[in-house]
C-alpha cells in the first residue's frame, strides 16, 4: 500500500464547469428605478460602462482598506445577496463601484462625486480643514 497520495489529474482540475450562483441573468430591457434620491438615480443611469465582471483580468492592484471598509463592504455584499439575489465577490463590487464612479465622473466633472469627495479629503487622505 503506498502512502502518496492520489491526486486528480490537470483534467480534472482545468474542466469547465457550469455553477448557476455563477451565470449573470441577461440584462432587463428597462433598468429598474433604485429606490433613494434623484442622485442615486442619476447615478444608476450614468453608470453605463459596466464593471468588467468574471473574466479574465490582465491588470492586478493592491488596495488597503480599514477594517470598517472593509466589514461595510461584506456587508453590502451579503445585502445583495439576502435583498436582490445577487451573488458578487469583493472584486465584482469593486469593480462596479469604479465603474460607477468613473461614469459620473466622466458625465459631470466638475461637479461629480469624485471631485466632490477628493476636495473634502486632503491628498495626503486626511481630512481638510476648513
Amino acid at each position: 500500500m503506498s502512502r502518496r497520495a492520489s491526486l486528480p489529474g490537470a483534467s480534472e482540475l482545468f474542466r469547465l464547469t457550469s455553477s448557476p450562483a455563477l451565470d449573470l441573468p441577461p440584462e432587463p430591457a428597462e433598468p429598474a428605478k433604485p429606490a433613494g434620491n434623484g442622485r442615486t438615480e442619476q447615478l444608476a443611469r450614468s453608470a453605463a460602462p459596466h464593471g468588467s465582471g468574471r473574466t479574465k483580468h490582465d491588470a492586478k492592484i493592491t488596495v488597503y482598506v480599514s477594517g470598517d471598509e472593509l466589514v461595510a463592504m461584506e456587508q453590502a455584499r451579503l445585502t445583495l445577496r439576502a435583498k436582490h439575489d445577487l451573488v458578487v465577490d469583493r472584486g465584482r463590487l469593486v469593480r462596479e463601484a469604479v465603474a460607477v464612479l468613473l461614469a459620473d465622473f466622466d458625465q459631470n466633472g466638475e461637479e461629480s462625486v469624485l471631485v466632490q469627495r477628493l476636495r473634502v479629503v486632503g491628498s495626503d487622505g486626511g481630512e481638510t480643514e476648513g
